[in-house]
């Protein structure tokens, strides 16, 4: 095979140094984009144009930040060689990259002997090349381990898609089965159909049916009517003919013509005597028939009811029928689709395994190929060597480089410190793959003399870089896949130029003895890993400058863009980490700031404190990162931040979208940087009901609303007074445009990054000094929005008022009075611990209205009317009772009205006005919402009462918003 290469360029051995450079120069760019320098640098050590400390620095240098510059600084390393340099550089091609070679010189690549100059032992290159070839049968046999796994895995796939396709078959019976249900279902509704038809024709009959039985009613009335006049025409006939008998004894001497005559006219009475009867008697049959008729009817109509009452109770159970049907229709939907789902993701899963068990095979068997290439070019070259020569001259050259050998051994070598890395790298990086544009180059191994390497560091060095090339091609998710974080090195960056190096034992002792200065540097700090927390030490001035963050409160502050070239970029940090806490020094401090929950103006303002050394912490969270773009991209969301808070002050509806709000208002904060604004927040409005987004806008940020807070006291404080009376009336308007509330004990805005001090190595032994107490005015506070149960407890206020109206309210449906409990001093001791007594009936007593008498009454579903003051709301919310706050208010006219009901508890209308002014203003610092109600809306009691129960009704649909406890 080798006799068979023709050489069609220039012959090499006759070109001069100056052609060599300038064909190398000439396709330098492609050498530069196509040479891996870690696999050319063994062969250049071999053949001594390279030294250790020229492969540390081409593979170890952070300034050469990938490989084509890795590749650009060796080409200058070999130049310094001259003509030995360019011989092995397209040697090592034509080892290493044959198509390379062959673009570069014009001529094919062969493993003669006498294509190769000299500068390598043909002992040494013969070993070299076998060692070459048995990292590829190992590398060959690696991709068939591989082919192996993925056979494995794509049978594992196979049975999958068996399962999934009898999944399918199974899907199809249910589907079948479903339509059969449906047939089924579609004629049961046809035979409910015509059940109902059935059902209203029997109504028509029904209605028929009695309108006839009342018609016939009708007519039996007029035939009693009838029968009752015929009665009473016979009792007259009767008398008359009676009267007339009497006459008829009385006047015995009368003429025949008069006897004749009432003889006749008795047999006509006897004659309609007689036909009265049969009329009657007729009537009397006409009567009973149309009885039974009646009777027949309400038996046809009891039947009818039967009837009815079965055919509802059909139409009830094939309902139930079809709402069963319907619902194992949907569930049989629903698991299809799931099925088909599963069905398409084990197609994908198996097209991916399919693509990428012919990606591996073509690639074993480009491998393949060439190890059968080599094989046949070392059985040629050990064809065409003669033996007896090549072993003379073996012996001499053994001969010679032992003799050399022991003669650098008699020198004394002082003992050197090794060299060690100038980057630190994080233990983990050696496992994972970092990037495809860096190589991850191992550095356990590296040679410890200018000596070249013996075989067996040549081996190790051949193991270790194939296991991290093997992980390189390796499809695995590692932690820090996307965060390939080194250290900086600070001002180690200038180099000393490297002396130049010799081939005899003087010069070895030489280089021995006194090692270059920047050979024994000292390491930098390198990662601390906790856990999934990343710590990165490095120096940087204006950190915010040198890149940008995205994010907020609720998804995490992520870093968005890094520039190049920077600090940050030369640490490795990376779009996609979210940033926990930064820690760096200020002013000879140690501070630390937590932004693992901060907003984005927060984790903006933190950035840019930081100058100088500092130590940031990371998370990775790429998929969290990516999901955050994509929802910021369909403007689903504007950031990342996501809080509501309750506004302290009102504020006027602006120009440019300034959202109109009034004190005591919820708004929901969207983002804390908007895009083209400074010092304004973006905020809508939230529904009182649920969490729903009403209308948006802007408002002024924390600090410049504190800044308004104040300019509003201000001017409430120092406005003048034209008269008492108006003065009076304008106070009390204004303190309802105002809440004063500060930020307690904290000393900082809780809404706000915590910035900690740390103590330093330079602070002296001591109790460090207390942090001074501020308090300040909060515009805007932090609230968390609760739902409570159906039925809240009742707190009424003023206290004086709630007490008169606690039992009218207790009498009602849905609501009982809070009763107290009587407890023994060891009780009370320790429910008085547990936080569990709200108030005492009586100082120093033993009864006590506690929280589990609230309960119980709030377990019967029922409204607890409680007859407490304000300081016991605090102690419900801890137990998670948040009760109905109603402040009623007052004024002279209204307690007027109340003066009776005052006077039978033994208390004045002055008395009542002073509570109601002395707990108005505690009702601002109460943690939650309350209702005033005003005092124009009622004016006696019934009015009052009725009040009450439409806004306890409202109230009880309204979301409970809850601040934190700041003292």
């Amino acid at each position: 095979m080798a006799g068979e290469c023709v050489p069609e360029g220039p012959n090499l051995k006759e070109m001069s140094e100056e052609e060599l450079w300038e064909l190398i120069n000439d396709n330098r760019h492609r050498i530069s984009l196509g040479v891996r320098p870690c696999i050319l640098i063994p062969y250049l050590r071999q053949v001594k144009v390279l030294t250790e400390v020229d492969e540390d620095e081409i593979l170890s240098c952070h300034n050469l930040t990938n490989r084509c510059m890795r590749t650009s600084y060796m080409l200058d390393l070999l130049r310094t060689h001259g003509r030995n340099g360019a011989i092995a550089l397209l040697e090592g091609l034509m080892i290493h990259y044959p198509t390379l070679y062959t673009q570069v010189t014009g001529r094919k690549p062969s493993t003669e002997p006498s294509r190769f100059s000299g500068l390598i032992k043909y002992s040494e290159l013969t070993e070299y090349l076998i060692r070459a070839v048995t990292g590829m049968q190992t590398e060959l046999q690696e991709a068939r381990n591989e082919a192996g796994k993925m056979s494995a895995r794509c049978s594992s796939l196979e049975s999958e898609v068996r399962q999934l396709m009898e999944q399918e078959e199974k899907s199809s019976h249910l589907q079948t089965e479903n339509e059969r249900l449906q047939r089924q279902l579609s004629s049961l509704q046809r035979e409910v159909t015509k059940l109902k038809d059935e059902k209203c024709d029997l109504y028509i009959r029904y209605t028929a049916t009695i309108e006839e039985k009342s018609a016939i009613n009708g007519r039996l009335h007029d035939l009693n009517l009838q029968v009752y006049q015929l009665q009473t025409d016979l009792q007259s006939i009767q008398m008359e003919n009676e009267f007339h008998k009497q006459r008829s004894l009385r006047s015995v001497s009368s003429s025949q013509t008069p006897q004749l005559q009432e003889e006749a006219h008795k047999d006509i009475l006897q004659q309609d005597l007689a036909e009265a009867i049969d009329s009657q008697v007729e009537l009397a049959e006409h009567l009973k028939s149309y009885r039974e008729e009646n009777e027949k009817l309400l038996r046809d109509k009891q039947g009818l009811l039967n009837q009815t009452e079965a055919l509802s109770l059909q139409v009830q159970q094939l309902s139930l029928d079809c709402k069963m049907q319907q619902q194992k229709s949907t569930v049989v939907q629903s698991q299809m689709k799931e099925l088909q789902v599963e069905r398409d993701q084990a197609y994908q899963s198996r097209d991916d395994a399919q693509a990428m068990i012919a990606r591996i095979l073509a690639e074993k068997d480009t491998l393949r190929s060439q190890l059968v290439e080599l094989q046949e070019a070392v059985f040629t070259l050990q064809a065409k060597r003669s033996p007896r020569t090549q072993l003379q001259r073996s012996d001499v050259k053994e001969l010679s480089w032992e003799s050399q050998t022991s003669n650098s051994e008699e020198c004394p070598l002082p003992v050197r410190q090794k060299l060690r890395r100038m980057d630190a790298l994080n233990p983990m990086s050696l496992s994972s793959c970092t990037s495809e544009s860096e190589e991850a180059v191992p550095t356990s191994i590296r040679s410890k003399g200018v000596e070249p390497p013996s075989p067996e560091s040549l081996r190790r060095r051949q193991e270790v870089f194939f296991e991290d090339s093997s992980l390189e091609t390796a499809d695995t998710d590692s932690l820090l896949d996307d965060f390939p974080l080194f250290c900086s090195a600070g001002s180690e960056d200038e180099q000393k130029p490297r002396p130049s190096s010799s081939h005899g034992s003087n010069s070895v002792c030489a280089s021995r003895s006194s090692a270059p200065p920047f050979l024994v540097r000292s390491r930098p700090k390198a990662i601390r890993v906790n856990g999934r927390v990343l710590s990165i030490s490095f120096q940087c001035e204006a950190l915010l400058s040198q890149l940008t963050v995205v994010g907020g409160n609720k998804s995490g502050v992520f870093v968005h863009q890094v520039t190049e070239g920077s600090a940050v970029h030369s640490v490795g940090i990376s779009p996609g980490a979210q940033i926990v806490e930064i820690r760096y020094e200020q002013h000879n401090k140690a501070l630390k700031m937590v932004l693992e929950d901060s907003t984005l103006e927060e984790a903006t303002w933190a950035l840019s404190q930081v100058t100088g050394f500092c130590q940031m912490s990371l998370r990775p969270r790429q998929n969290d990162y990516e999901a955050l773009l994509q929802q910021l991209q369909n403007s689903k969301m504007s950031s990342g931040d996501s809080f509501y808070i309750r506004v302290n002050l009102s504020l006027p509806a602006g120009a440019s979208g300034t959202l109109a709000v009034s004190c005591n208002d919820i708004l929901h904060v969207t983002n804390t940087r908007p895009a083209g604004t400074e010092d304004l927040w973006h905020a809508s409005q939230v529904h009182p009901c649920q969490l729903l987004d009403l209308q948006s806008g802007t408002v002024p940020n924390y600090y410049r609303a504190q800044r308004i807070l104040i300019q509003t006291i201000e001017d409430m404080s120092f406005q003048t007074k034209k008269n008492q009376k108006a003065g009076r009336v304008n106070t009390r308007s204004e303190q309802k445009a105002v809440r004063i509330v500060s930020t307690g004990r904290q000393g900082r805005n809780p809404l706000w990054v915590s910035v900690d001090e740390e103590n330093t190595k330079s602070t002296e032994s001591g109790s460090p000094s207390p942090p001074k107490s501020c308090v300040t005015l909060m515009p805007y506070t932090l609230v968390t929005p609760h739902f409570p149960p159906v039925c809240r407890p009742i707190l009424l206020l003023p206290t004086i008022l709630g007490r008169m109206l606690d039992k009218k309210l207790a009498s009602w449906q849905g609501f009982q009075l809070c009763e107290p409990e009587t407890l023994t001093s060891t009780e009370h001791a320790a429910r008085l611990q547990r936080s569990e007594i709200l108030e005492e009936v009586e100082p120093g007593g033993n009864q006590c209205y506690t929280l589990q008498s609230v309960e119980k009454v709030m377990k019967k579903g029922l409204h607890c009317v409680l007859p407490l003051g304000l300081d016991c709301v605090r102690r419900l919310h801890r137990s998670e009772i948040f009760p109905v706050i109603i402040f009623i208010g007052l004024t002279a006219r209204n307690a007027r009205k109340l003066k009776s009901k005052l006077q039978r508890n033994g208390q004045t209308e002055e008395q009542l006005l002073a509570c109601s002014k002395s707990e108005e203003p505690l009702l601002d610092k109460l943690p939650c919402l309350y209702h005033n109600m005003a005092s124009d809306s009622w004016c006696d009691q019934n009015s009052l009462l009725t009040s009450l129960r439409t806004i306890i009704w409202e109230e009880q649909r309204k979301i409970v918003w809850v601040e934190p406890d700041l003292w």
